[in-house]
């Protein structure tokens, strides 16, 4: 196949909207951001589409400006952005999800925790569906948050004319094409994309009747007028990622984005779904197994897409239900491979919360800004001194008598459970810049071992995990990412480029301009290996981290014990 031309890829993350650029190898020739707006009250957390759309725009026309693109060189785009949910009436204008009433506001963020009460109703009921969901829905999920906005904003539930994930909202705006991906409806909305398993090959690339929704599970709920009128509210047709959308960009949207009507649009993915798309072909000869096949080999790798949050991607031919794991999700990532997608809810999110919140942390920010570094960048050198100070037998030492639960948004996976708290065990009145440094180390060290029970918590159910490829904000910090190889004892791959998500989104457009005959390969062309970082050989290390899981491990039960005496003590 013809392999020319540049390929675009959009990513609307939680705090920016960001485009990139790539060529025929998967090279980065250049990459944009733009900032976009967010309302935070309590358990709400609201953006506008409006507002994302104008930093959408702005993020493509500086990408194509910075790396001298034209847009007749732009052979197909794609989308990729968190699983937020967008609410919009027959004409496409916004509708609001907020409690102001504010027109603007109409999508609830992927973090927003609203919607407890609702998904815990939902899984009481026990249906079906929720075995390819690890047993229960989130709270992140879209069928708690509708009904939320059912129950809690009347007017608003009935001028709704679509509900869409943000990645196909983008895609409809760019392309007036309704169709869902597999991604987001299989991942966040409980359709079971294998109910199309016999019926097309990815190669095939057509949009399909949408005949995965559970409709008995809906009406149970109390949301089954969102499947009435053929489900024209959630999703009439599916379509696997990739797939052409529409006649391409319509005359509109393409003089916004500043490129050319007919442009080949893909069906999106979920932001972290398109980092596994850009990423998890990415292995080194050397680190690749010769004796295994492609198909085994793929099933050994775990993908973390680390942001804001973290998701865990991995695929198997089989279906594995892993209890308190997301999936398992058919062709919602890799077409025609079963997902499972472990997460944290919040990480890289911690680490700013940690940091912003110390004392010692205008202090340190003015000293990296004197510096020209980043915060954590100047507290990696902060440790490694500490280390060296305390005579330290290795750095991982010093949080000896620091211990942290992360989850301070809740448990994604493997516990699943969204009241769960954030603990940190081991302070003092410490105030320094140190100090500081030291709960940074330990609360890295509290996400890789969270990391490392979801690995050891899916290799119980069925998979052979045996190799992290890492990708995201977070993968370029060098202590998270050699933390993680020493507590999970996994070499980690990290890509060539570090715009993986963006690279995924891209290979969106790549299939759908039918510069690749699907999404495996453009992945094998374009995915490429940068640095490997393999664990400690030191076994000392390996001991402390075994310990120190113990405690990691123990924090939480004693968590569930205080829960249950203080409900005692309140009857």
């Amino acid at each position: 196949m013809s392999r020319g031309g540049v390929f675009l890829g959009v990513d609307v993350g939680t705090g920016s909207a960001r485009a990139g650029l790539f060529d025929e190898k998967g090279k980065l020739l250049g990459s944009a951001s733009s900032p976009i707006q967010m309302w935070k009250e309590k358990d709400c957390i609201e953006q506008s589409s409006t507002d994302i759309w104008l930093a959408v725009c702005a993020a493509v026309k500086s990408a194509c400006s910075l790396a001298s693109v034209a847009a007749e060189d732009v052979v197909g785009l794609g989308f990729a952005a968190t699983c937020s949910l967008v609410a919009v009436d027959a004409d496409g204008s916004p509708v609001s999800v907020s409690w102001s009433g504010d027109a603007r506001r109409n999508i609830i963020v992927w973090m927003d925790h609203r919607a407890v009460d609702q998904a815990d109703r939902i899984n009481a009921r026990n249906s079906p569906v929720l075995q390819y969901c690890g047993g229960g829905v989130s709270p992140e999920m879209q069928a708690p948050k509708l009904l939320w906005v059912k129950e809690n904003l009347q007017e608003s539930w009935s001028m709704v004319c679509r509900w869409m994930d943000l990645s196909d909202w983008l895609a409809y705006r760019a392309t007036g094409d309704d169709t869902r991906s597999l991604c987001t409806t299989v991942c966040k909305w409980t359709y079971l994309g294998h109910a199309h398993m016999g019926q097309w090959k990815e190669s095939d690339s057509r949009d399909m009747e949408a005949c995965g929704w559970d409709e008995v599970f809906w009406e149970e709920i109390g949301l089954g007028e969102l499947v009435e009128g053929n489900r024209a509210k959630i999703g009439r047709s599916v379509a696997f990622p990739g797939h052409p959308l529409g006649s391409g960009l319509t005359p509109a949207a393409a003089k916004e984005l500043g490129l050319l009507p007919g442009t080949p649009v893909g069906t999106s993915l979920i932001d972290a779904h398109a980092g596994g798309v850009g990423v998890m072909e990415s292995v080194p000869d050397a680190e690749s197994k010769a004796d295994l096949s492609d198909e085994e080999a793929i099933r050994r790798r775990m993908v973390l897409v680390c942001g804001t949050s973290t998701c865990h991607m991995a695929v198997s031919k089989n279906k594995l239900f892993i209890p308190g794991v997301w999936g398992p999700f058919w062709s919602a990532m890799v077409p025609e491979y079963w997902l499972t997608e472990g997460g944290q809810s919040a990480t890289g999110a911690l680490l700013d919360y940690i940091v912003e919140n110390h004392v010692a942390a205008p202090l340190l920010a003015n000293h990296a800004a004197s510096q020209s570094v980043s915060i954590f960048e100047l507290m990696n050198k902060l440790l490694s001194s500490m280390s060296h100070e305390q005579n330290m037998p290795f750095l991982s030492a010093l949080s000896q008598d620091t211990h942290v639960l992360p989850d301070f948004h809740g448990n994604r996976s493997p516990v699943a459970d969204p009241k769960s708290k954030g603990v940190i065990c081991g302070l003092t009145l410490d105030t320094s810049e140190k100090h500081l440094a030291l709960l940074y180390l330990a609360t890295i060290q509290g996400i890789a071992y969270g990391t490392r029970h979801i690995v050891e918590h899916c290799n119980a159910h069925g998979h052979k995990i045996d190799t992290l490829l890492a990708c995201g904000g977070l993968a370029k910090n060098s202590l998270y990412i050699q933390e993680h190889a020493d507590i999970i004892g996994c070499p980690i791959i990290l890509p060539r480029e570090n715009e993986s998500v963006l690279l995924g989104a891209s290979i969106l457009g790549a299939v759908a301009a039918k510069k690749f005959s699907g999404v495996r390969d453009a992945m094998k062309s374009l995915n490429a290996a940068g640095k490997v970082v393999h664990p400690s050989s030191d076994p000392r290390v390996k001991k402390y981290h075994d310990a120190k899981y113990q405690i990691f491990r123990s924090l939480y039960e004693q968590q569930l014990s205080h829960r249950s005496t203080m409900v005692q003590a309140l009857q």
